[in-house]
């Protein structure tokens, strides 16, 4: 798409917003109850398009993709005129008597960029928290899974009045030509390097937005886990998507007495769940492309593959490779893995499982597995994470009503659930003042201007 139609379709958008249409809360669950509807009656196209671009099995893509959205689309519907009201707040002394209220307000005309892992789901679900507070949007999924941009598309044009959300395939020029235009709101789901050149754009006009990004997310089993439960719970996180997930266990610190035990219970478990060849190749995702999956293969260079690794350029799937004892140096533990490649690695005790975390940026997610609630607190307490789970892996981002986002160099801001309708909602602040009474003490000319105005009067 050239950029004066990208233009037209912003102009479109932006005088669909001027005119009112989205702000009346009755359009907004209207325009949910008619994508609810289209995406249920779509449901088969939607997995077809998600087992063509990454052959997902329907049992995962419902898993992790449509069943996340119905979901949040559910959600919204319910607490859609609650979450609106505007909220009444107690004014301070010093601006009595008076009324205060928070009106929750659309920012306006929002850009949602999201990736190819899990096309569907991480572009609807920013989208319904965008349509839920009253926003047009623009949307621009990734060039790398067409069949699903293409489904979603036709979903929104089926769902949406034009000029309420337009979606924009193509690649990097359209990415670029949306980034010249202002916007309201930006959201950006996708690597860090991208991430920098958004904001970059978005500094241009000052506009506010979310970064949802990644990084390296350890995972950290003492001396009390239960390992075959812990084994089984990381496969989990590792397998679905064949690692390409942005909360991905990356890597596994072990203390040195279990850490053998729990490379058995691994292999073990990975057994049982990739009983077969056949299975392997009906179920499990492929790499999304050449590049990645050459990419992936050159981090198992040099490695100690226990188990795994084992490649199909004809699926572009490589089986999960469990690497042992990598150097902390080496790319395979400095870049963010995003695929099926597991390292494991042996620690003392746990403040050095905490000082290798701390070493480097601030992940999306942490996963601990213990049976002690002082290393819990500790984990917690002592290092910066987005988010993330106490044995378990990955299930902390599946639900509505726990806010998801990442910190420092994993991201900047939150959503799913009310948290979405807040990201996209401008919380404007108004007092009413009563007219039958008024402070004399805050006018010209002041009683005595070397003193200070009583403390009392800027309590709350």
């Amino acid at each position: 798409m050239s950029e004066t139609p990208i233009k037209a379709a912003v102009q479109a958008a932006r005088a669909y917003f001027n005119a009112g249409h989205t702000l009346d809360v009755s359009a907004r669950l209207d325009a949910l109850a008619r994508l609810e509807e289209t995406v249920t009656r779509r449901q088969a196209d939607i997995l077809a398009a998600l087992k063509q671009d990454l052959n997902k099995s329907p049992y995962e893509s419902f898993m992790a993709e449509v069943g996340l959205v119905l979901g949040e689309i559910s959600l919204a519907r319910r607490k859609l005129r609650r979450w609106a009201k505007p909220q009444p707040c107690r004014p301070s002394l010093a601006q009595f008597p008076a009324s205060a209220r928070v009106y929750k307000q659309p920012y306006g005309l929002v850009l949602v960029m999201s990736p190819w892992n899990y096309p569907f789901q991480l572009t609807m679900n920013p989208l319904i928290g965008a349509v839920a507070a009253g926003n047009c949007a623009i949307v621009k999924p990734s060039a790398y899974a067409p069949a699903t941009s293409q489904v979603m598309a036709d979903l929104c044009e089926a769902a949406f009045d034009p000029g309420h959300v337009r979606v924009i395939q193509g690649g990097r020029e359209e990415n670029s030509a949306l980034l010249e235009e202002k916007f309201d709101y930006i959201f950006f789901t996708g690597s860090p390097a991208v991430g920098h050149l958004v904001m970059e754009k978005a500094a241009k006009h000052l506009t506010p937005m979310t970064l949802e990004l990644g990084g390296k997310s350890p995972v950290i089993v003492d001396e009390t886990a239960d390992l075959t439960l812990a084994a089984r719970r990381i496969l989990f996180g590792k397998l679905i998507n064949a690692g390409q997930t942005c909360v991905a266990p990356d890597y596994v610190l072990a203390h040195h007495s279990i850490k053998e035990k729990l490379t058995q219970a691994l292999t073990q478990e990975l057994s049982r769940m990739m009983p077969d060849e056949g299975y392997f190749r009906e179920t499990y995702p492929k790499i999304i492309n050449q590049k990645h999956f050459e990419r992936l293969l050159g981090l198992l260079e040099g490695q100690r593959v226990l188990t795994g690794g084992k490649a199909h350029p004809d699926t572009r799937q490589i089986s999960l490779a469990l690497v042992d004892a990598p150097d902390p140096g080496s790319p395979l533990m400095q870049e963010e893995i995003f695929g099926p490649i597991l390292p494991i690695l042996g620690v003392e005790n746990l403040q050095e499982a905490i000082a290798f975390v701390k070493g480097r940026p601030h992940p999306l997610a942490l996963y601990l597995f213990t049976t002690s609630a002082q290393v819990e607190a500790q984990i917690i307490s002592q290092l910066h994470f987005g988010g993330g789970c106490v044995n378990d892996t990955v299930l902390h981002l599946a639900g509505a009503h726990l806010p998801f986002g990442g910190v420092g160099e994993s991201g900047m801001g939150r959503y799913h659930g009310k948290t979405s309708f807040d990201t996209f909602t401008h919380h404007k602040s108004v007092l009413k003042k009563w007219r039958s009474f008024d402070l004399p003490l805050r006018y010209h000319p002041y009683k005595d201007g070397k003193k200070p105005l009583p403390g009392w009067l800027l309590k709350h």
